[in-house]
């Protein structure tokens, strides 16, 4: 069989250094970014300046020092590491004569390749029309104006171009905000159905690629039956999967929880992407407790992680209580796995890592469980099959017509096990 390699686009990245975070760091995941768009780096050119040319980004002379060097390197398209104004743009385009995709652009059309369900789809055309609005020039549309009839009668045949896109584009992002409206309403029902089941919510949160899916699908193997069928889909790649996957964890002794897996960050993410996605991300603002999975092979991570925590921020789930996950210690030379407070330093592709992370979570979402003595009437069937069949049973003995029960019971039900309390 024949396969085809598709063509990558070969760029040039290039940023401001105007030491307002770490650069180094920021055109790194940039190359990274790229890469995950399916380009090639030839070449990287930066400038260190106080604050982007307001015109041109870069000043007049490194300009034509980036269209020599993408000369040079027989590169038409270069990717810049800021979101820059349209004016900006439209500058670069016309004095290098090269192709111009902003980090906005590059992340909106990663995010466009990725999304797979219909929500993500809308979520993503949502984004991208937010930010083509604005971008709307009249450079791009001969004016064309057209003369109406007398007066103001026929004003509507006078439009141009530009407006006309601009009223199309405004129309469309009317019909995605209605249909994303009678998908969250959807997706609402369902969190409520599950807040109805009494379980606690837990939330995978994290920089892209930290891997979350790979903790979560390890989490399935180890404690559900028929896995291959709960599985989510993970990749070593940037922003592998946008959408919100829900599963149910039964672990040993009757303990259940709710395992939600959430988009992945990155640094600086286009606030239009925060806005469109924060219904997804509602499952980690009603969780009982969010787990922060950090790549601990990554140099970076410390960034990584001050990222997680300004989305969690924006999306008001900054109060939920949360441990750290750090996670590929197998790419390290620290010891593993190993707890430490509300820390967990583990792999994701080991077994016994997973099992002391799966104790780490029963620690932190069952602490207010409490062990107490139950005496049940043997004719209560209902209540002995409850506490046999949801609840860790520590011993049991029979009397008579009573069973003297020892179990580990949650808060709600000792109020409504009350009277059978000894």
């Amino acid at each position: 069989m024949l396969t085809t390699n598709i063509e990558k686009t070969k760029v040039v990245v290039a940023g401001v250094d105007a030491q307002k975070f770490n650069f180094d760091y920021a055109i790194s995941e940039l190359k990274e970014l790229a890469f995950a768009n399916n380009m090639t780096v030839s070449a990287t050119i930066t400038q260190k300046l106080d604050n982007p040319v307001a015109g041109t980004y870069f000043g007049k002379g490194k300009l034509e020092e980036l269209k020599q060097l993408c000369e040079h390197k027989d590169v038409q398209t270069v990717v810049l590491n800021d979101e820059l104004t349209p004016t900006q743009i439209r500058n670069i385009e016309k004095i290098t004569e090269l192709k111009v995709i902003d980090r906005t652009e590059l992340i909106l059309e990663i995010f466009a390749q990725r999304a797979k369900t219909k929500q993500a789809t809308l979520q993503v055309g949502l984004a991208r029309l937010q930010y083509a609005l604005p971008r709307l020039h009249p450079s791009e549309n001969t004016l064309d104006q057209q003369r109406g009839g007398s007066g103001f009668a026929n004003r509507g045949a006078g439009e141009t171009k530009l407006e006309i896109n601009r009223r199309t584009i405004q129309k469309e992002i009317t019909r995605i905000k209605r249909q994303l409206a009678d998908i969250e309403q959807t997706t609402f029902t369902q969190r409520q159905e599950r807040q109805k089941s009494d379980l606690p919510k837990v939330a995978l949160v994290g920089y892209t690629n930290a891997g979350k899916s790979s903790t979560m699908n390890a989490l399935i193997k180890a404690f559900i039956k028929n896995q291959e069928d709960k599985a989510v889909f993970e990749k070593d790649m940037l922003f592998a999967t946008l959408d919100t996957s829900v599963r149910q964890i039964r672990l040993p002794h009757h303990r259940e929880f709710i395992l939600s897996d959430t988009v992945g960050f990155v640094s600086r993410l286009p606030h239009n992407l925060v806005e469109a996605f924060k219904a997804t991300l509602l499952e980690a603002k009603e969780a009982d407790l969010i787990i922060q999975v950090v790549d601990y092979s990554d140099p970076n991570y410390r960034e990584m992680m001050a990222t997680t925590a300004e989305v969690l921020k924006e999306i008001g789930a900054n109060e939920v209580p949360m441990i750290l996950a750090f996670n590929k210690a197998d790419k390290t030379d620290t010891p593993y796995p190993q707890i430490n407070s509300d820390e967990i330093i583990y792999s994701a592709i080991e077994k016994p890592s997973i099992l002391q992370f799966s104790e780490f979570i029963q620690k932190q979402i069952f602490k207010d469980y409490e062990t107490v003595d139950l005496k049940i009437p043997a004719s209560d069937g209902k209540t002995l099959a409850y506490l046999q069949g949801k609840t860790e049973i520590i011993s049991q003995e029979i009397e008579e017509a009573d069973f003297y029960i020892k179990a580990v019971i949650n808060p709600n039900d000792k109020i409504w096990l009350k009277d059978y309390l000894k």
